[in-house]
């Protein structure tokens, strides 16, 4: 088959769809670009509405001009490739992807498929995280660049990760009173990593300028706290408890709480297509195995950023394109070497940033077996930490879709999307082994809920 008539699907337009759509385009083929989103972007250069002015140095900080440069080229490429926006890829096996777009859903056929699906936050649940006024941080942030909008007056953001900082920033920038930024990882382990960090000094150094401008405004930090509780009055946020490193109880009055602990890939897509997964011991995630081009283990699907492993926009532009090399490649389309080896050469440091990042931000695992029975994991299903630990000693489950089967965690509209780490942890804890020991939840499809008037139109 000529390459030329190759149906080649791009899931996502963030940084490394969109890089992968036009190293394609520059092979001479159109494909089909699938965004979940209304504009392209992806979550690091979301995009807010076109009749909002604020300017890109607020919305991305240092991260300005790349955004500005994604979403020019982008522009470049529309009418060189089929772009679907607000369209959901909720299926998929061998050759075929479902879709649905308003009401209207499509099997869409491929002979190969670019995942560039990006990722969302990681998830520990607390006491009180369920009460309205609390948010992830990639929450928060969406409210603020696509909605102009802020989760609240006067804001605590918890948890770890350069999000954290990030998004506080973002805030303040914006004119937002932020109360307090507390980090749970302590900050001798940011020393420790430095090793790792200086692999990219320029982003290091961004980094750092954020929590600078931080405490110059006057906002409380600290470090190597626990969450303890989400403090509520007439039942909405009134304030984060928690535990100072030296062990004191602390309270901090607010009346949003943003939080989260990094990024999990979004692999749901790849599960479906029955894609090999393993262990990942630096991000402490089951991940999606594919090789250093981002080819897995099925034949034609390919991973490309932060859906095949978090190390940043960067990371996932080069990713993006080293991924439509390896697709056009394995049509047999001939690619200079050079091209492939520099884009190598190029992700090399950013896997040692990753290591750094993870070293530096841990996500906090052990927090898990000290929550109360009472706190909600699973809030789909409202199932608790207790229902969770009581599947795992009175009905002797040692596996998260044994426990799934049983207490439900993982059942909802979510599909364990957002409690599947947490409900992992709290289970390993209970049986007192590692995490990896208890597996991961299986995806099924539909991978997000779909209109209930959706109806079956013509493929395409």
């Amino acid at each position: 088959m000529a390459v030329t008539a190759q149906r080649i699907i791009v899931i996502g337009a963030g940084p490394a769809g969109t890089r992968a759509a036009a190293r394609l385009v520059e092979a001479g083929l159109r494909p089909i670009v699938i965004d979940e989103g209304e504009r392209q972007g992806g979550q690091i250069y979301r995009r807010q509405p076109p009749h909002f002015t604020r300017p890109p140095e607020k919305l991305y900080g240092s991260e300005a001009p790349k955004a500005v440069a994604l979403h020019r080229d982008f522009e470049a490429l529309r009418e060189k490739i089929d772009y679907r926006p607000n369209t959901l890829a909720w299926g998929a096996k061998p050759g075929m992807l479902m879709t649905v777009t308003g009401d209207e859903a499509r099997e869409v056929p491929y002979d190969a498929l670019i995942i560039a699906s990006g990722a969302t936050d990681r998830v520990m649940p607390m006491p009180g995280w369920t009460v309205p006024g609390v948010y992830t941080l990639g929450a928060a942030q969406i409210a603020l660049k696509a909605q102009a909008c802020a989760i609240g007056a006067a804001p605590i953001f918890t948890g770890t990760g350069p999000l954290l900082y990030l998004v506080a920033w973002q805030y303040m920038k914006a004119g937002v009173k932020v109360r307090a930024v507390l980090d749970t990882s302590p900050f001798s382990l940011r020393l420790k990593a430095l090793r790792y960090l200086a692999a990219r000094p320029e982003v290091l150094r961004h980094g750092m300028g954020y929590t600078a401008d931080l405490k110059r405004a006057g906002v409380q930090m600290a470090n190597g706290i626990t969450p303890l509780e989400v403090m509520a009055h007439d039942g909405r946020v009134a304030g984060l408890r928690w535990r100072d490193a030296a062990g004191r109880e602390q309270s901090t009055e607010g009346d949003a709480v943003g939080f989260g602990y990094g990024l999990r890939s979004e692999t749901q897509i790849a599960d479906l297509l029955k894609c090999d997964f393993a262990f990942d011991s630096i991000a402490k995630q089951w991940l999606p195995v594919v090789d250093s081009d981002g080819r897995s283990s099925k034949k034609g699907v390919y991973l490309a950023g932060d859906g095949a492993m978090v190390r940043g926009a960067d990371a996932a532009e080069m990713a993006g394109r080293l991924a439509a090399c390896a697709a056009l490649l394995d049509m047999g389309l001939s690619i200079p070497a050079a091209e492939i080896e520099k884009l190598r050469a190029q992700l090399a440091p950013m896997g040692k940033f990753r290591q750094g990042l993870e070293m530096a931000f841990p996500w906090p695992g052990h927090q898990a077996a000290s929550l109360p029975d009472s706190t909600i994991i699973c809030r789909c299903e409202k199932v608790t930490a207790g229902d969770i630990r009581h599947a795992a000693k009175d009905l002797d489950t040692p596996e998260v879709n044994r426990t799934k089967q049983l207490v439900r965690p993982g059942m909802g509209r979510c599909q364990g999307r957002m409690c599947g780490l947490a409900a992992a942890e709290v289970l390993a804890a209970a049986r007192g082994v590692p995490a990896e020991q208890v597996g991961r939840l299986r995806g099924a499809a539909p991978i997000k809920p779909l209109p209930i008037g959706a109806r079956l139109v013509e493929s395409a």
